[in-house]
This record gives C-alpha cells, structure tokens and sequence, in this order.
C-alpha cells in the first residue's frame, strides 16, 4: 500500500486507528480453545467486528513466533484473512547487518506480504535499506517509544546537543522518504511530537501507548497531527482483551467504535476531512 492509498483509506473510514493483534493464547476466552486453531479463530473474531473502524492491523509477531510452526501457520492465515484495503504492519523490530535484514524483509514482504514492518535502526543504515527496497512497502523505524526502558538510551542528549531519539530521526532520513518510511514514536511522550515535527514533518508516525499505556490521544493529536493525518495510532489490550468472556467481539467492537469516533472528532478539528 503506497502512501496516497493509507490517506484515501484514512480520509474515507474517518479514522487512523490500528488494532494491535497481540493475541495471548492464555488470554483468549476459553471456548475458543476448542477450535482447531484458537489463535486464528480469536484474530478472525476481532477482525470481522474491528474491520470497518481501523486503517491498520499490526500483529506482534513475538505472540506468534513463540508458539513455534503453528503459530506462524496462525499468522499467515490471520494476514490472508484481513482485507485488502487495510494496511499490515509486522511489529517484529527486526535489524540486522545487511545480509541478514535481506532475509527479515524477505521473510516480511514476500513470505508474508506485510505492508511495513517495525524496524530497529541502532546498527545504522545497513541494517535498514535492504527493507526499503520494495515497492510501496515501508520500514517503519524504532524513535522515541513508550515503554519505561526508552529513558535509558533515547533521552539522552549528545554533544551537539540533539537528543539520541532525535539524532536517530534526523540521520535515518537520509536512507528513505516519508514514501517508504515511518517511525515509531510513543504516545507517552507527547509533548515531544512537536519536536519531532520539526525534523520530519511530512512522515507517518506509529504511535502505540493510546490508552492501556497511559498517552492521550488528544495531545498525540495537538502535536503531532500534520496536514494529511500522518499518523497510525495503535490500541491493542484494550480493544482485543476489553472482555474475556463470550460477548468479547461485542465489546471489542465497541472499544474500536468509542476510539473510531474520538479520530472522527480529531480529524474534522484538523480540518482533513
């Protein structure tokens, strides 16, 4: 999916949401473990309720490799599953040296055929281009993420008195465009959205950390929201698990609906649509 076709699908659902399908076996409701492929069955669910108020779907690809071949097998039917028309996003946080991120792009864009996948940039740009190299695929590069850990690196500030996360984004625009390259940028951190903007204004960002995490929408929104949207902002726990009992595809359709509706807001506000 190239970038003018993300937009269009943007501007047409009124929303910019992804559904992350971190799907725990041991989280699933019970009487899916029945079926002959619990982890397939629980994606189909949430995709079929999900389907009209998201742009994205972004399985965690550590919830499927863990559970060796079968999980993979759940992964490729899950990714066949989701219509065409909604972008796909690997969040595997591959990087390697050059010849090794071949074989994870590979793996990711022809075995799979995810549109993007998350991408950690430490090891410098060889270990990023071989990702670029497909057409209307995109790298979406590790910035400035979420978790607590990031302080210990990412905050960091640097002789010539950028900041680690900073430095990363403004070295990195050299090996892609805002065509084939995203970044992740935690929702966690708002109010540096707008410092951010001032290095790359026209890319994508992939913002987790909405909601069981602890970011605001709305800040995400206030800084980071460019002309086009131009950002892809993840909900994973509190769609897929907002219940564990049988009306858990009700209550997920819910979740998805109540987020959909807060970007409709967001998006008209910003005059995109």
């Amino acid at each position: 999916m190239n970038k003018q076709q993300l937009i269009s699908e943007i501007k047409s659902k009124r929303s910019f949401l992804c559904v992350g399908l971190d799907t725990d076996i041991t989280n699933i409701p019970l009487h899916l473990l029945n079926e002959a492929d619990p982890i397939f069955e629980f994606n189909k669910a949430i995709i079929d309720v999900t389907r009209d108020y998201c742009v994205a779907y972004k399985p965690n690809i550590a919830f499927y490799e863990s559970l060796g071949a079968t999980g993979w097998e759940s992964l490729r039917k899950t990714l066949e599953y989701i219509p065409d028309n909604i972008f796909t996003i690997a969040d595997a946080k591959r990087g390697d040296i050059g010849n090794t991120s071949t074989m994870y792009a590979n793996t990711f864009f022809k075995q799979y055929n995810f549109d993007a996948v998350t991408v950690a940039p430490y090891m410098g740009a060889d270990s990023v281009t071989p990702f670029l190299e497909f057409k209307n695929k995109w790298a979406i590069l590790l910035a400035l993420t979420s978790n607590t850990g990031a302080l210990d690196f990412q905050m960091d500030q640097l002789k010539n008195g950028a900041r680690v996360f900073e430095n990363v984004i403004f070295k990195s625009q050299r090996w892609g465009t805002p065509e084939n390259m995203m970044y992740v940028v935690g929702a966690t951190r708002g109010e540096l959205f707008a410092d951010i903007r001032k290095i790359i204004p026209d890319h994508f960002l992939l913002v987790p950390g909405v909601g069981a995490q602890g970011g605001s929408l709305e800040d995400v929104c206030k800084y980071g929201m460019n002309s086009s949207c131009g950002l892809i902002v993840n909900s994973s726990r509190n769609i897929i698990y907002a219940s564990s009992g049988s009306d858990f595809t009700a209550r997920a359709k819910e979740e998805a609906q109540k987020i959909q509706k807060e970007m409709e807001h967001l998006l008209l506000n910003h005059k995109i649509i």
